[in-house]
């Protein structure tokens, strides 16, 4: 039998290839290539690490390992996973990554074997787009308020929404339903499966409410409210705004499952130097704080923060809209009480919480544009979960479940 030879395929010059990953592409299969070691020889790996599936050519290089943006997991020369902060004790066997293609160096350029790009990893084929069918039997929000009369789209569809001289709601083509709530108007294309959520219009009807100027991302809006319940994200995607004290230990937490949604109540210690009381020496910098996240499929989520030392509370409303395969629009509405030592916040400290949150989305947008999967994986083997990850996996099985998804 006549052996055929092995084929390589160029893919980077060996001179510009240093501790920090390089994109490269072969034959339409993302790929990293590293030196993990200077003056080492250099690895290529598939561009993704195995948790959530998020590039790996948008982690850093340091002391010699591979560290992912978004978990912060940490990968050696050999794609072992030797860093898993969110969790002590053993790192998982399947967080290692994937072993890569054989590489060989010549000329100045780097290939690897063409015969190894089979065994990459492929991308999982059950996603949740943003044009999934199942999503037509849902409330969405398309517009604030202010914005009518105006031309939106909603699942790859067009629609045009006014309030007509009768003061009602109008949409072309009809749909099944349309709803104004929290300042936002909803459309259901068909009957929809649940109902909007009402905890914040009893809770916080009186608090001081502002909207975010409403943001787009490439990224689906399975992967935004995924990343709206993630806890294990903070210290590295949110660094530069309040990460950077955050514990990158995870404490186990419990999720109580609600219809079509669920809930988790989490009590936490965090550093409140804003607290007027800490300036008066009254309370101490480190307080305690209660984190409740809900969550209603498809895409509506609340988060309120209680300064339980303090006595300030902040909500967080966050909806998605899935417009196209490529665009998802945020909304975020903030509904403020005590901030500053004062029931009502005054409109400077309201700007500053609105200026400070549009920081911290800004940063889950900058790591959504390097995003490459068209949607949320819905089939839970396709993505590596551990402890910390009990809410996205919860979110997971309640999208499953509300378009029909058998695994």
């Amino acid at each position: 039998m006549t052996l055929l030879p092995m084929q390589w395929i160029p893919v980077a010059r060996d001179a510009e290839v240093g501790p920090r990953p390089v994109a490269v592409d072969a034959g339409g299969t993302p790929l990293v290539v590293l030196r993990p070691v200077a003056d080492g020889p250099p690895v290529v790996f598939a561009d993704r690490c195995p948790h959530r599936l998020v590039p790996l050519s948008a982690a850093s290089g340091v002391d010699g390992r591979l560290r992912c943006a978004y978990h912060g997991w940490e990968f050696d020369g050999s794609g072992a996973c030797v860093a898993l902060p969110s969790q002590d004790g053993h790192v998982p066997p399947r967080a290692d990554l994937p072993l890569g293609p054989r590489v060989r160096v010549s000329d100045g350029t780097i290939y690897i074997s063409a015969d190894d790009l089979a065994a990459t990893a492929a991308d999982p084929a059950d996603l949740l787009t943003n044009e999934h069918p199942g999503l037509r039997r849902a409330w969405h929000p398309v517009a604030l308020g202010s914005e009518l009369p105006c031309r939106v789209t909603l699942l790859g569809d067009g629609y045009d929404v006014h309030t007509g001289d009768d003061g009602i709601l109008h949409v072309t083509p009809e749909p099944f339903a349309v709803t104004e709530r929290w300042g936002l108007i909803w459309v259901a294309p068909e009957e929809p499966l649940t109902e909007l959520f009402p905890d914040a219009d009893g809770d916080d009807a009186a608090y001081v409410g502002a909207w975010l100027p409403p943001v787009r991302t490439p990224a689906s809006a399975g992967v935004v409210a995924d990343n709206f319940l993630d806890v294990a994200h903070f210290p590295f995607v949110h660094a530069k705004t309040f990460g950077a004290a955050e514990e990158k230990l995870v404490p186990r937490y419990d999720v109580s499952v609600e219809p079509d949604g669920c809930r988790s109540i989490q009590d936490q210690w965090f550093d409140n130097p804003e607290d007027p009381g800490v300036a008066a020496g009254l309370r101490p910098l480190k307080q305690r704080r209660r984190a409740t996240y809900v969550y209603r499929a498809p895409f509506q989520l609340l988060l309120r923060l209680e300064e339980l030392d303090a006595g300030a509370v902040k909500t967080i409303l966050f909806f998605a809209q899935p417009e196209t395969l490529t665009s998802t629009r945020i909304y975020t509405k903030m509904l403020l009480h005590g901030i500053g030592g004062v029931p009502d916040p005054s409109a400077e400290v309201v700007r500053r919480e609105v200026a400070f949150e549009e920081a911290v989305l800004a940063e889950d947008l900058a790591l959504q544009q390097a995003m490459r999967l068209p949607g949320l994986p819905l089939r839970l083997r396709d993505e590596l979960h551990v402890r910390a990850d009990l809410l996205g996996v919860t979110l997971r099985r309640a999208l499953a479940a509300f378009v029909g998804f058998t695994p």
